[in-house]
């Protein structure tokens, strides 16, 4: 009784629930196994937990689902009515959290120890199988199934199948054919063949399973109108997909069973749900009702891939029909259009090459006098920026710019203006075919590049008067 109550505070402090009762159901569903039920609840967290068998809710129908983020939108209102103890009290948890976080930590790093020797054997294993001493090594044909792989849903499914035919299909062969694949590939069978999709929440820990699956869904009569009528998944509730599932459709009692099909924008309707031991006759009842009820919807959607089906294959037959008749005549004018086509392509190639260099020198003479005009412009404008040239004064600059053909041309600034207005008055006078260049003093040398543009012809030591040479980059 200590260590079953340790392992109950234990898990409620570490996740962090308040409802003892569904801790408990969530122990008792991992078999106590409290480092189980803590990995599976954080991996599979959710605000709704299907564990919980002490909980009943009315039936709805025509309820939306949406299996990517475990929603199911009901349109009428479900009352959820909690039964059971109340919870330990707050003595108890005081006295028991010692023990609780002491058995924690211990099962942490138990977890932790075993997680490194998995890992450790892991690698052993495949280095020695790399180099050929693995177990496998000397049989050919099964290292080619190992490259074989599935996803996680698959795989679940699969285990699912098998545990449930070593459990109730034993002896007998009459049970639902269940789908060794994911939820959502058995909602695309289900479409694809025009069925509707049988769920089976299978819960291994609840008193009525047993009974349920021998005495229900192993029936001759029930099993062979599932598997005829439908397209049948399972999923126990320890899987994370089953577990994701239960949530989605809001499992409250178990056995649970579902009839849903495929709608629009990743959803999936719910069209009955079963929650309950039920005795064959009821299920068939209920099923059979579901199905008259959703027939008209599956005829039309078969009518409809028919009648598309049809139209697609008259549409290549007219389509096959037209390109063997296309073939047949261009085959009898091919020889009468060659050389026709040959004289065309020569006079057409002439031409093209004559409007290509009309069209290249008077692009050329454009370009050139588009950029002469801007030239002329930015000439303009460097001109109008520097404004009037200053009269000799103390604080007037008297500046000398020789170029490399031994132009010489000489102006007057202010002492305030910028290493940037020489530039533009460089620029204005179009006596440069370059656009990168630099400004030089020989005595000493300095280059007054783009580091030095802000700067005053004051602060650059170029007041009173100054010598400065073009040097082109």
């Amino acid at each position: 009784m200590v260590d079953v109550a340790d392992k109950l505070a234990c898990f409620r402090a570490i996740t962090g629930l308040e409802d003892s009762d569904l801790c408990t159901e969530i122990l008792q569903a991992h078999n106590w196994d409290l480092e189980l039920a803590i990995s599976s609840f954080t991996s599979n967290h959710s605000d709704n937990h299907p564990f919980s068998s002490s909980y009943t809710a009315t039936d709805t129908t025509a309820t939306a689902v949406d299996p990517s983020n475990a929603t199911i939108h009901r349109s009428d209102s479900t009352s959820i009515v909690p039964a059971g103890a109340p919870p330990p009290g707050l003595a108890w948890k005081i006295v028991t959290l010692p023990i609780s976080v002491i058995s924690g930590s211990l099962g942490l790093i138990s977890g932790a120890v075993g997680f490194g020797l998995w890992a450790a054997g892991g690698v052993l294993s495949y280095s020695l199988g790399f180099i050929g001493l693995g177990s496998n090594s000397g049989r050919g044909g099964d290292s080619s199934a190992q490259l074989v792989t599935v996803s996680a849903a698959s795989r679940e499914a699969m285990e699912f199948v098998a545990q449930f035919e070593r459990d109730y299909g034993s002896g007998s062969s009459t049970r639902p054919n269940f789908v060794s694949e994911g939820f959502m590939d058995a909602l695309t069978r289900s479409r694809n063949t025009f069925k509707l999709l049988f769920v089976y929440l299978h819960s291994p820990d609840h008193l009525d399973t047993p009974a349920f699956c021998e005495g229900t869904l192993c029936s001759e009569v029930l099993s062979a109108f599932v598997n005829e009528n439908f397209v049948a998944w399972g999923g126990s509730i320890r899987g994370s997909e089953g577990f994701k599932m239960s949530n989605s459709l809001k499992a409250s009692r178990f056995p649970f069973c579902a009839v849903v099909m495929s709608s629009t924008n990743q959803r999936i309707v719910l069209l009955q749900h079963v929650e309950g031991p039920k005795s064959p006759e009821e299920m068939l009842v209920i099923l059979q009702r579901v199905l008259e009820q959703s027939a008209p919807v599956l005829v039309t959607a078969r009518l409809e891939a028919e009648e598309r089906t049809t139209n697609m294959r008259l549409r290549e037959e007219q389509d096959a029909a037209y390109r063997a008749a296309l073939e047949a005549d261009q085959a009898r004018e091919r020889q009468q259009r060659e050389e026709q086509e040959r004289l065309e392509r020569e006079a057409a190639e002439a031409e093209r090459k004559r409007r290509e260099e009309e069209e290249a020198r008077d692009r050329a003479a454009s370009e050139a006098a588009e950029n002469e005009a801007a030239l002329a412009r930015m000439r303009q404008e460097k001109a109008l920026s520097l404004g009037a040239e200053p009269e000799k004064g103390p604080d007037v600059t008297q500046v000398l710019v020789r170029f490399p053909t031994g132009e010489r041309k000489e102006r007057r600034f202010h002492c305030a203006a910028t290493i940037q207005s020489l530039y533009d008055y460089v620029d204005s006078l179009g006596s440069l075919n370059v656009e990168n260049y630099s400004l030089v003093s020989n005595f000493p040398r300095v280059v007054y590049g783009t580091d030095k543009v802000s700067l005053s012809l004051k602060e650059a030591g170029l007041h009173p008067q100054a010598s400065l040479f073009v040097e082109l980059n």
